[in-house]
């Protein structure tokens, strides 16, 4: 049964934040908190010592803050998924976390059921962004440097198949897995055979890093 848990880290400055989020998780039968760390720099010794699933990661921390470390994690061979947490003010670092390679972010005053949604979310590799979400937040890059974007975006994209570039941009609407079958008539197998192809052929990490390449090349 232990191996069926998906296994948490929590790494945030705020200790009361850090109990918080660990209590609550702790009731989840199905999650395991089984380390916390008070910055980026003790969360990756963390992480190296406990091999998590799930790694629930602030900003804004000293020594080394969430971005340093999400950024540092996504360079390593078969890396935790990263939710970032935060206060949404911080647009521009979120955004920067999710294109390092996050999976997408937690407002701190989600609600417990829905952060424990959104982890079983990520585990299973579904997005965790609303559209409206996603829409706020890659408009704060594709707004700058667009004509660079742009054309790195679609040169990207043209090694896909016609069908792949369908489900790029159905990821780039928000859909989830289940939805993207739906309205594509495929089986929820093919489309996540679709999108382990498209991490590779775009070369990113997660469907947000494909919804970013599709708004840049202006098809969403």
């Amino acid at each position: 049964m232990a191996d069926e848990l998906i296994r948490i880290v929590i790494v945030d400055d705020d200790p009361l934040v850090r109990s918080g989020l660990s209590l609550m998780l702790g009731g989840s039968p199905t999650l395991a908190v089984v380390g916390q760390a008070s910055n980026g720099q003790e969360g990756l010794a963390v992480i190296d010592e406990h091999r998590p699933d799930i790694v629930l990661i602030d900003i804004r921390m000293p020594v080394m803050d969430g971005l340093q470390a999400t950024e540092a994690l996504a360079a390593r061979k078969d890396p935790p998924k990263v939710i970032v947490l935060t206060t949404f003010d911080a647009d521009d670092y979120v955004l920067r976390a999710l294109a390092a390679g996050a999976s997408g972010f937690l407002l701190k005053d989600t609600a417990p059921e829905d952060i424990v949604a959104a982890i079983h979310k990520v585990a299973a590799g579904e997005p965790m962004l609303s559209p409206s979400v996603t829409e706020t937040l890659i408009a704060q890059v594709t707004t700058q440097h667009q004509p660079e974007r742009a054309t790195s975006a679609l040169s990207r994209l043209e090694r896909l198949t016609e069908r792949e570039r369908e489900v790029a941009i159905a990821v780039g609407k928000g859909l989830s897995n289940a939805e993207i079958a739906a309205s594509l008539y495929l089986s929820v197998p093919t489309v996540k055979a679709h999108i382990s192809r498209l991490f590779q052929k775009l070369e990113v990490e997660n469907r947000v890093q494909i919804a970013l390449c599709v708004h840049d090349a202006g098809l969403v």
